[in-house]
């Protein structure tokens, strides 16, 4: 590869993943560069570290690609290096490294409920105000002024006129400028990583991850009801339900679409938490996930974005339902799911991506690794569409040799 120009390899790494993603057999199976806090503990930084040194943590990234010469890789600044933003948030849904935790301890989510059952009809008759008013400022301290915003759908002529006077309210004022002043440090740490990325391209290396979505279920699961609200909510609620995560599953999409169309990287990245075997019953799954999901994926293909979904734990009983996509436009990555059965189903549908195991990745050896990967690449690689990668990417803890041997299996395995 030395004597290619980045723009080169560039090409070269975007062709061979897209190739993957229509199911064409190519040189070798792609790798894909995904993780947390791995390239800050291999930076020998800690994770809060890597939260609030944003120039350090761009170092870290790099030295990591550099070692790895992936394929792609995930531009984990967007969601690691958060740290000041989240303090002049206040935000309440997360305790993160430093803050909550200790400071080599990952992120903490809070499942609280941040919306009741019954504020489904106030969501239903005007999502954006309920977010405003109502959820928004129940995840962040900083979003507390957005409760006293007029309704605005109410408005009108000389009406929407005096409504101004809400905006001229101390307690707003002061509000909006702490939002202000996250929204510039968000700023500041963007412009750096947007930089990094540049950087990257430049030496060859494409994104993996253009945007991001959500099922329906797990906007409402993870984020307003908590876990045990939405469970309830199949049973007692399943009417509301079903007609909110309609609509969310617009919104989802279309803010999707809005915000990846102008990046280069058109991978769209969708992981999934609650609709996997052992969580629900294959019914609840094809009444209350996967049409949504379904909508969700259908919508960005349609708008030429390629889904990558994860799907998060086991979902084996699932595989023979969720083939119900046009073929050669997305990506299926299996955290636990066999790949094998997986291939058999799936395989002339999407490409499959994953799954070596977090454990081996931790606690097993170079050796493992290699004969797993080289197991995967010759089963799974097999006549195209498949991606290498963790289970769920590169766990924190992962040994530099198992990550390694990863990276470079896939040269050692080419065709």
């Amino acid at each position: 590869m030395l004597d290619k120009t980045g723009k080169e390899l560039y090409a070269e790494r975007a062709k061979r993943i897209q190739d993957n993603i229509e199911l064409k057999e190519t040189n070798r199976v792609p790798y894909t560069f995904f993780s947390h806090f791995w390239s800050a503990a291999l930076a020998e930084m800690t994770f809060e570290e890597a939260m609030y040194d944003y120039d350090r943590y761009n170092g870290a990234m790099r030295h990591a690609i550099d070692i790895l010469q992936p394929d792609e890789y995930a531009l984990t600044q967007i969601f690691i290096s958060l740290g000041p933003t989240l303090e002049r948030m206040d935000f309440q849904q997360l305790q993160w490294p430093g803050h909550g935790t200790d400071p080599n301890t990952s992120y903490q989510f809070l499942d609280r409920e941040y919306m009741s059952a019954d504020e489904y009809d106030d969501y239903l008759r005007d999502p954006t105000g309920f977010f405003l008013q109502k959820y928004m400022p129940r995840v962040a301290t900083a979003f507390e002024p957005l409760a006293m915003l007029p309704n605005f759908s109410s408005l009108f002529y000389t009406k929407m006129i005096r409504a101004t006077t809400a905006f001229a309210n101390p307690k707003m004022m002061e509000g909006f400028e702490k939002i202000a002043e996250a929204g510039r440090e968000m700023l500041k740490m963007m412009v750096g990583a947007i930089a990094f990325n540049q950087e990257m391209a430049e030496l060859g290396y494409p994104q993996s991850i253009g945007g991001s979505g959500a099922a329906p279920f797990d906007h409402f699961a993870d984020y307003m009801r908590g876990s045990k609200g939405a469970m309830l909510d199949m049973f007692r609620h399943p009417d509301k339900l079903l007609e909110a995560m309609d609509r969310a599953a617009y919104f989802i999409a279309a803010d999707t679409i809005e915000i990846t169309k102008n990046n280069p990287c058109k991978q769209v990245f969708i992981p999934l938490h609650w609709g996997l075997d052992g969580f629900m019953s294959l019914d609840q799954f094809n009444t209350f996930y996967w049409p949504q999901l379904r909508k969700v994926i259908l919508m960005l293909i349609e708008a030429d974005l390629t889904p990558c979904v994860l799907w998060e734990g086991d979902c084996q009983s699932r595989l023979e339902f969720i083939g119900d996509i046009p073929p050669k436009k997305a990506i299926y990555w299996f955290e636990k799911t066999d790949l094998k059965k997986a291939k058999d189903v799936l395989g002339d549908i999407v490409c499959l991506r994953g799954n070596v195991p977090s454990s081996m990745l931790t606690t097993g050896t170079a050796d493992d690794v290699d004969e797993y990967c080289c197991d995967l690449i010759k089963s799974v690689g097999k006549g195209g569409g498949f991606i290498l990668d963790g289970a769920i990417g590169v766990p924190d803890e992962a040994k530099t040799e198992n990550v390694i041997a990863m990276a470079q299996s896939v040269h050692k395995y080419a065709n």
